[in-house]
């Protein structure tokens, strides 16, 4: 039996007087799609970057991909691919320098190679000799997602994929994790406030509310407990709720 990707045990971070996670549990196997979801301030990417070693948290562990956090960060993020529209890349560097330096790091076999085929996959070639700081928010997010997948990781982490996307080329990006989940069993955890797109691409919700999971299963018995129609109206009620108690 393989290990899991990633298990974290009792996760509890607080911010000031905010508990944002408060005794987060989570296993994620090998091959899963996992969508942590929920509304605003629900935890979401708090949660993740502890997932990722990237926030240390006040209580509980994370092992990932068979490394201890935080000791075993670095050797951890060599086998992880991560993106998110918040994370920077390199200055005064060029769209296809940069991959060629990730793919490089990451040891790539030949780098510059997949950087072209993965730059040609997304549609972004011609970004290619563009440098990234002058770069928008959308091909900056496209950027940051090839960087991620460059290597070929056995686990992508993805926070709100596609909130910056055109609708075509965010299909492009939902194409390009599915390729990646069947042809390479990349295991995938990602955040979206996007329902459908958490549908499409993972085959098991983790549905948080205050720092806490309140459900957790394939998103048809997630949502025929709750007693909704689907995860988009489970989701807008969960939302209404949150802004009610919050008046």
């Amino acid at each position: 039996m393989r290990a899991p990707v990633l298990h974290a045990d009792g996760l509890r971070k607080q911010f000031e007087r905010t508990q944002a996670v408060d005794g987060v549990t989570l296993t994620i196997e090998p091959g899963e799609r996992v969508g942590i979801v929920g509304p605003n301030g629900a935890g979401k990417t708090t949660t993740l970057l502890m997932l990722l070693g990237a926030i240390e948290p006040d209580e509980g562990s994370v092992e990932l991909v068979g490394h201890r956090l935080p000791a075993g960060r670095s050797a951890a993020m060599a086998r992880v691919g991560f993106a998110a529209g918040y994370l920077p890349l390199p200055d005064r560097l060029t769209v296809i320098e940069t991959l060629e330096l990730f793919g490089t790091l990451y040891g790539v076999a030949a780098p510059l190679d997949t950087a072209r085929e993965v730059l040609t996959e997304l549609g972004i070639e011609r970004l290619a000799d563009q440098r990234t700081e002058s770069l928008s928010s959308g091909q900056g997010t496209l950027v940051g997602f090839a960087k991620a997948v460059i290597h070929q990781p056995e686990l992508i982490v993805l926070d709100e994929p596609t909130a910056s996307l055109d609708p075509d080329v965010a299909m492009r990006v939902r194409d390009r994790l599915e390729r990646q989940s069947a042809e390479h069993h990349a295991t995938l955890l990602l955040t979206s406030h996007d329902m459908r797109e958490v549908e499409r691409l993972t085959t098991r919700v983790v549905f948080l509310r205050a720092g806490r999971i309140i459900a957790d299963g394939p998103a048809a018995e997630v949502v025929a407990a709750a007693g909704h129609a689907d995860l988009e109206s489970m989701f807008l009620a969960e939302a209404a709720r949150v802004r009610e108690e919050a008046l």
